[in-house]
């Protein structure tokens, strides 16, 4: 059974920073490119970053380029997202998700990901 386990979230003033994980397990990590998605009340869910299998691309979206940042540690089934410069528009609950097993590339569609985490929530007060 896969499961993706998202911690760090919390209330953050505008312009500071916060760390999220996902811890995985019931698949082998170090195959699966992983992304992160948000979802704002009453908005669809939107990606907003993704990694690679191997960690050796990295893609995002053009609201947090250069804010956020996404990596993985295959030792420890686990992906993280490090938020900067955190707006209040950044308040949403973040899930992590895993795509496919040994794929290329990165996909950025919602549907494009088989497993999904419960999220975390983000709160950035102005």
């Amino acid at each position: 059974q896969v499961q993706l386990v998202e911690s760090g979230g919390g209330l953050v003033q505008a312009g500071g920073s916060l760390r999220l994980s996902c811890v995985a397990s019931g698949l082998t990590f170090s195959t699966y490119g992983m992304g992160w998605f948000r979802q704002a009340p009453g908005k669809e869910r939107e990606f907003v970053a993704a990694i690679s299998w191997r960690a050796n691309m990295t893609y995002y979206a053009d609201t947090v380029k250069g804010r956020f940042t996404i990596s993985r540690d295959n030792a420890k089934n686990t992906v993280y997202l490090q938020m900067n410069s955190l707006k209040p528009e950044d308040t949403a609950n973040y899930y992590c998700a895993a795509d496919r097993p040994l794929g290329v590339g990165l996909r950025v569609g919602v549907r494009d990901y088989n497993y999904w985490g419960q999220g975390t929530q983000v709160t950035v007060s102005s």
